[in-house]
């Protein structure tokens, strides 16, 4: 339950309308709860402030607090443009996601909403007698000290955003995320097989990315109708027509319902793009799609690749030591099988792309070697396979792509772990 509320909860995260309607609702309800308190018992014991300068401060917040926003919504949608130019566009729902800047649009509109309803309800006779707003003066003086402190913050932050060092950091904090989420199922919590993998019926469902699996729903729908699930698309995989997210069977004899599988196919939540959340593959694609995008000869920026390289290596690393723990392949769904993830097509997604391009940088190509070099040696026997093939080819793009005799020399210098293995 708590996975799917995550889910849910990230995807309402990257709507920009969702806290500044939270503020705006918190706004008007503030400004009638402080006539309440102004007009209570307790505000006779409140010193007296004036309405002309609760008024003139209000006046003052009301003219600038839209200007302010309108600033900040430009500032953001300019930090946007230059994530999905400089870095990849696939990067963007993590910027739209930035807590600062969504606060502090959230802030200032909220602000001018605040000013705006009590300056309607002061012209209109709601806060009666000219000596009981302090409240609303203290509220005021509050919200303006909150507004100053938020743009400070904020322009602290937007400075950076949108930025190419900055965009990455999120990539690999949103992959590392993935990646320990992951290694704590490493089947969702499911079982590894029930036998042959395509026994049942096929359930396909519609055309895009797999975003999310529930599996508890799953689980849940296997024991009322007393079926085995097998898992065929995790997250990541691109649904069509001739690839099923499902095999069902059914225990007993007999055949699967329409129902079942119609119930079956909602469990797989299924959007246009592929997500973060539950697919560590996409972090290490978006991560080589920067990289290769900086080595492209428009770019020519060969240091934001080698500096990727190295983020790739500690993604796989906290991989490998995540997937360590003792509890890691509890089963929780014993009626739902899933399969792992593959590490060759995790290699692929990382290495390929940079290899690929960066085969004629020879700094590139010796970063990359010594990189694959470091995942052959951490204990990790698939690594290890993965990374002399990655260094295998890595060596061959080189010699295609090269033709000075010392860039190659220095490549098979930095490759000999690839032969002594």
């Amino acid at each position: 339950m708590w996975d799917n509320l995550s889910f849910i909860l990230k995807h309402f995260r990257e709507k920009l309308w969702v806290k500044p309607l939270i503020v705006c609702v918190l706004s008007c309800t503030t400004v009638i709860l402080a006539n309440l308190v102004d007009t209570s018992e307790l505000g006779r014991f409140l010193p007296s402030v004036t309405e002309e300068s609760t008024e003139t401060l209000l006046k003052i917040m009301a003219s600038s607090m839209l200007m302010m926003a309108t600033f900040a919504v430009a500032s953001m949608v300019a930090a946007y443009s230059s994530a999905s130019r400089t870095a990849t566009p696939r990067s963007l729902p993590l910027v739209i996601t930035d807590d600062v800047s969504q606060n502090a649009l959230s802030v200032f509109i909220g602000a001018f909403i605040y000013s705006v309803v009590a300056l309607i309800a002061m012209m209109n006779g709601l806060y009666a007698g000219r000596d009981r707003h302090f409240i609303l003066f203290s509220l005021t003086g509050a919200v303006l000290a909150l507004v100053i402190f938020t743009f400070i913050r904020w322009v602290d932050n937007i400075a950076r955003l949108g930025r190419l060092e900055h965009t990455i950091a999120k990539v690999e904090t949103a992959a590392a995320k993935a990646i320990r989420k992951r290694q704590s199922a490493p089947r969702l919590g499911g079982v590894s097989s029930f036998g042959p993998p395509d026994v049942g019926r096929a359930v396909f469902g519609a055309i895009g990315y797999v975003q999310h699996v529930d599996i508890a729903a799953l689980q849940a729908l296997a024991v009322q109708s007393q079926l085995k699930i097998v898992v065929a698309a995790l997250p990541g995989t691109f649904s069509a027509p001739n690839r099923p997210l499902a095999w069902v069977s059914r225990e007993a004899s007999g055949s699967v319902s329409d129902e079942d599988a119609e119930a079956t196919a909602a469990a797989f939540s299924i959007g246009g793009a592929r997500d973060f959340d539950q697919d560590p593959r996409f972090g290490l694609l978006v991560l080589s799609e920067i990289a290769s995008r900086a080595l492209s000869p428009a770019v020519n920026d060969p240091g934001t690749a080698i500096g990727i390289t190295g983020t790739l290596v500690r993604l796989f690393v906290l991989w490998n030591e995540s997937g360590k723990a003792d509890d890691i392949n509890t089963v929780q769904f014993d009626r739902v099988a899933v399969p792992e993830l593959s590490m060759e097509d995790m290699f692929d997604d990382a290495f390929t792309g940079i290899a690929r391009d960066g085969a004629g940088n020879v700094e590139v190509v010796i970063r990359l070697l010594k990189a694959l070099e470091s995942l052959a040696v951490i204990g990790n026997v698939s690594m290890r396979d993965n990374a002399l093939r990655h260094a295998r080819l890595a060596i061959l793009r080189s010699e295609n792509a090269m033709r000075i005799p010392d860039d190659l020399r220095a490549i098979r210098e930095a490759a000999k772990f690839e032969t002594s293995s």
